[in-house]
Formats: structure tokens, sequence, C-alpha cells
């Protein structure tokens, strides 16, 4: 009998991005992609926002924990490649209506491979330059 796997990963937990400009990355989570403030730990410069399941956490670049990081990010190296959040409903029209609203520039929408398979996907960037992509359910 196989025996099984000590770790078996059921969910992406959290995604830590730290931030130049705390601020205008709060807005941007909570304000656009409608993420809700779950903790805001002052004494560390950390802002935990929900996101479905799972959790964003934002980290002052200049905060304790964010200056463990090492320099801040800047405009040729970002903190990471893209974080993607499944969507759900997904209503295109209405999506790209509200990202409008709020300035956000939005990429071509297109067919892309994700957890749940092959599905609809924007790719928008937030105040710092860092790559979101927002995901559809998977095609039949």
């Amino acid at each position: 009998m196989p025996k099984q796997n000590p770790i078996n990963i059921t969910m992406i937990d959290h995604v830590v991005i730290r931030a130049n400009d705390l601020s205008k990355m709060l807005e941007f989570y909570r304000d656009i992609l409608c993420c809700q403030i779950e903790r805001n730990l002052d004494d560390l410069k950390l802002v935990q926002l929900r996101a479905g399941n799972s959790l964003i956490d934002l980290l002052d670049a200049k905060g304790p924990l964010g200056q463990k990081g090492g320099g801040a990010p800047r405009a040729d190296g970002h903190n990471m490649d893209h974080l993607c959040l499944q969507v759900e409903p997904w209503d295109l029209d209405d999506i790209q209506h509200h990202l409008e609203e709020h300035g956000i520039e939005i990429g071509d929408v297109a067919s892309r491979y994700g957890a749940l398979g092959n599905g609809p996907s924007i790719y928008i960037k937030d105040p710092e330059g860092n790559t979101v992509e927002l995901k559809g359910p998977p095609e039949n």
C-alpha cells in the first residue's frame, strides 16, 4: 500500500506583499478588489485582508517586519510575479465597469490555466506595479 503524503495542501492560506505605500495598497485591495480588513496590527505595520478563504497581508516595507525582507520594492524589481484571485460570480461586464470606474487599466481577457482548469482571466496592476490576475470559473 502506498504511503500517504505527509503534506496535503488544499489552498493558499495567505500571501504577504511588502509595500512602499501601505495606504495606497490598502485602498486598492480593500476598495477596488473588495477585500475586507480582518486585522490591523499597527505596531507591526501589517494589515491582513480577507480574500475569500485566504488572506492578503500588506506589510509596510519600512516597518519592523518589512525591513527584515531587505530593500523596498522598486519599479525594476517587484515582490512577486503575480497573485491570482479566483472571482465568483464572474460577470465580465460588471468587473470591467468597476475597474474602469477606479481608473484601473485592464489587460486582455483570455482563457488561462489555473487551479480549477482553463477559464477566463484578466491581468491588472496594483499601485506598486504588482500584477494581480482576476480568474473566472473553469470552462466546461
